[in-house]
């Protein structure tokens, strides 16, 4: 089962087209998926002081977490869609991993602390992003937050399986005809992987 991990809060977002784009191959392809839609659901990227205390447990009073945790649970293939804001994830992004990925859950620690991944179940990551500078400026300008930051270590640490990193830059610059190119090759993009 695919999950898709969405963050947009606007529904008419360049975002918005492309998590539609993705569905509607998916569609067309009888494979299926399900939608976490963090600002749908409000998830709350915050910890509260009661959270906080219960995290080194692997434990949380969050609702939300113990459904996504049941519905990654139940996936084997992982797609992220969220814009780049300042250079970095979104905070409902980073929230999104701090909260959900839980000791005991997405990783085991032993006494000296060190830890080993849970998820590789997870066989194949997507992560498609939009921004207003190009991949080539978040990789050598910005300290590569998406393949070194959160690819070659969070998902390493998690142990999912490969990740492929879709980017659409300068989301601001350009044309209506190349957002519409982008998205018509989307599903060759993704399949590629």
């Amino acid at each position: 089962m695919k999950t898709i991990v969405f963050a947009h809060p606007y529904e008419g977002s360049y975002n918005h087209a492309i998590l539609d784009r993705l569905t509607t191959d998916f569609d067309q392809q009888s494979s299926s998926y399900q939608i976490i839609d963090l600002y749908a659901d409000d998830f709350n990227p915050a910890f509260t002081k009661a959270e906080l205390r219960l995290f080194g447990r692997g434990e949380s009073l969050d609702p939300l977490v113990k459904k996504y945790q049941t519905i990654i649970d139940a996936s084997d293939e992982l797609i992220f869609i969220f814009p780049i804001w300042w250079y970095n994830v979104p905070a409902i992004i980073k929230g999104f991993f701090d909260k959900v990925m839980l000791k005991g859950f997405a990783y085991s620690e032993d006494d000296q602390g060190t830890t080993a991944g849970l998820l590789d179940h997870i066989k194949k990551v997507t992560v498609i992003t939009t921004s207003t500078v190009t991949q080539d400026e978040l990789i050598h300008d910005a300290g590569d937050p998406i393949q070194g930051v959160l690819i070659n270590r969070v998902f390493s640490d998690l142990t999912f399986g490969p990740t492929n990193w879709i980017h659409f830059g300068e989301v601001n610059l350009t044309t209506d005809a190349k957002r519409g190119e982008f998205l018509h090759n989307l599903p060759n993009l993704y399949h590629k992987a």
